[in-house]
């Protein structure tokens, strides 16, 4: 009997103990399946990435995915400019936008409160921009792959601002499926690219409801380990030297193969990918949205009406 099938017809090996075991080797092979699968957004196209390894290109402007978990908005400064060839780690870092990581060693912080960093001053980065740039992480399944926990990272453009002409960035998206007591996790979502923006800039909208056959294995996703890691902030997320910082905050709101855009003067959608207000607290006086009583399904077939 050969020693790599002494396990093989052994109770042991159908244990959660032993399965436990394993964890360790999945460490030792740089993680859950050959390493994060991520979205990249990277040239205005949905990249699939793989380990640092980008191994399909999705050139049509549009994906359907499904949102199985989602980080609060995040910021991360890197100081200097982003260099493909030799990129280096983020100086400094907050997963809740107010105050620096515990992770951020104290000499790297740029100030004990985000409000007060100089990063956070308009101008401080590229044109009117902060260097310091917001963003949110996702776990989403591509539609029919809910064996397959992706991460998806938003530029500050694709997560905040308004909804007009029904194309909708993801806090407004989100407040209208609450508005419509659709949770975010039992439907299909398109996310498209925005073809006016000079950086990859998303937009999202309902597409269907999952079958309950869907359902249940989006539910398992939700709970995988994939799924908590893709919204969990660290240092080797956020830099990801080694894969050249692909996924990261700058390279999926730049496309570094050219020179980047001089921001338009003109009031049009053409602006830098950080070029945004700070997010604000809703105003108490802001009018609610009505409530619906309408069935998921009779719901979904208005929504391109």
């Amino acid at each position: 009997m050969s020693d790599m099938t002494l396990f093989e017809n052994s109770a042991l090996a159908q244990s959660d103990l032993f399965k436990s075991l394993q964890e360790v080797d999945d460490n030792l092979t740089g993680g859950s399946g050959g390493g994060m699968r991520r979205i990249s957004l990277r040239g205005g196209r949905f990249r699939e990435i793989i380990g640092g390894e980008q191994v399909n290109v999705n050139s049509s402007g549009s994906l359907n995915i499904v949102i199985v978990n989602a980080a609060k908005v995040s910021r991360t400064y890197y100081a200097g400019a982003y260099d493909p060839e030799n990129p280096t780690p983020p100086q400094c870092w907050s997963s809740d936008t107010q105050t620096p990581a515990p992770d951020v060693p104290t000499e790297q912080r740029m100030a004990s409160r985000c409000g007060d960093c100089k990063m956070n001053i308009k101008g401080s980065g590229q044109g009117e921009s902060r260097a310091c740039r917001f963003a949110q992480r996702l776990a989403v399944c591509i539609e029919g792959q809910y064996d397959k926990v992706y991460q998806l990272q938003l530029p500050a453009t694709s997560v905040f601002g308004e909804a007009k002409d029904g194309k909708m960035p993801m806090q407004a998206y989100a407040r209208y499926l609450k508005a419509h007591k659709t949770p975010s996790m039992a439907i299909v979502t398109e996310m498209y690219f925005d073809e006016n923006a000079e950086t990859p800039k998303l937009f999202f909208k309902p597409v269907r409801p999952l079958e309950e056959a869907e359902l249940k294995q989006v539910l398992e996703a939700k709970d995988s380990d994939d799924a908590q890691r893709a919204v969990t902030l660290t240092v080797s997320q956020t830099d990801n030297v080694q894969a050249k910082r692909d996924g990261a905050v700058g390279d999926d709101e730049v496309d570094t193969s050219n020179p980047a855009p001089k921001k338009s003067k003109s009031k049009s959608n053409n602006v830098l990918a950080d070029d945004v207000e700070e997010p604000k607290k809703a105003k108490t006086a802001s009018k609610k949205a009505e409530p619906v009583d309408e069935d998921l399904a009779d719901l979904v077939d208005g929504w391109d009406d």
